[in-house]
């Protein structure tokens, strides 16, 4: 399978998000969020069996509707669904022990994996750029066994050395994971710093390190696989209008 023929980077990061899930795993991903969307989609075209959360939005949609907009607060993750949860029980869900993946997103983040939301720049009151802030990333990272943060743009302006104002950090005792365009870094329970864990195939170790804002390990991380025919074809299947692109544009 060649890339740029067969797959690119969003069909890449959405193989790697869709292998991320487990049967009967409770997942969650918030508002414009349309790699997970769809990387959680065609989970369920796989046959995988686990339980799909939105924010504000509904439990296990009927996945089969293809996505027509980026925008997840919409029909898009709601027709179907078998019950709706605000925001309040997101939390009450994942602070009981009773949720194991939320896909959250972020501004910056840096080798600790603590992640920038609120501010970029300048102080507090008067930043370069405000973001959208924290919403549910502040409680969940704490309390979620498996974090993972999804980046579309993999270069030293997003991966920094250290973030000047973190809006969460990763719990100590809780897996973290970084799925970018390059490779997949995590930060296993009780280790401090983000490790290279794995390379897509169209990468090497030098553009991730020439890309990233803190010296990258050598160490041993494996090439990922690349997107298995099943994995593309159920892409397709749900993703009709080529949503999983918005991102990468």
């Amino acid at each position: 399978m060649e890339y740029g023929r067969d797959y690119g980077k969003p069909e890449m990061m959405a193989a790697a998000m869709i292998r991320e899930i487990k049967e009967e795993d409770v997942v969650f991903h918030g508002l414009a969020s349309p790699t997970p969307m769809v990387a959680m989609k065609a989970a369920k075209a796989l046959g995988k069996e686990f339980t799909y959360v939105t924010l504000s939005d509904g439990v296990d949609h009927e996945w089969t509707r293809p996505p027509c907009v980026a925008s997840t607060l919409t029909a898009n993750t709601y027709e179907g669904s078998v019950a709706a949860f605000g925001l309040d029980s997101i939390f009450d869900l994942f602070c009981s022990g009773k949720g194991d993946i939320a896909f959250l997103s972020c501004l910056q983040i840096d080798k600790e994996g603590r992640i920038a939301m609120s501010v970029l720049g300048g102080d507090y009151d008067h930043p370069k750029l405000r973001g959208p802030g924290g919403a549910g990333s502040a409680t969940l990272t704490q309390v979620t066994p498996r974090t993972i943060i999804w980046k579309t743009t993999h270069d030293k302006r997003a991966f920094v050395g250290h973030v000047d104002f973190a809006t969460t950090s990763p719990a100590v005792d809780k897996w973290f994971t970084v799925i970018t365009p390059l490779c997949i870094f995590r930060k296993p329970p009780g280790e401090k710093y983000l490790r290279l864990d794995a390379l897509f195939p169209y990468t090497t170790l030098e553009e991730v390190k020439e890309n990233t804002g803190w010296e990258v390990e050598e160490g041993d991380a494996p090439v990922l696989e690349p997107p298995l025919p099943e994995e593309l074809a159920a892409i397709r299947r749900v993703d009709v209008n080529n949503i999983l692109a918005f991102e990468f544009k």
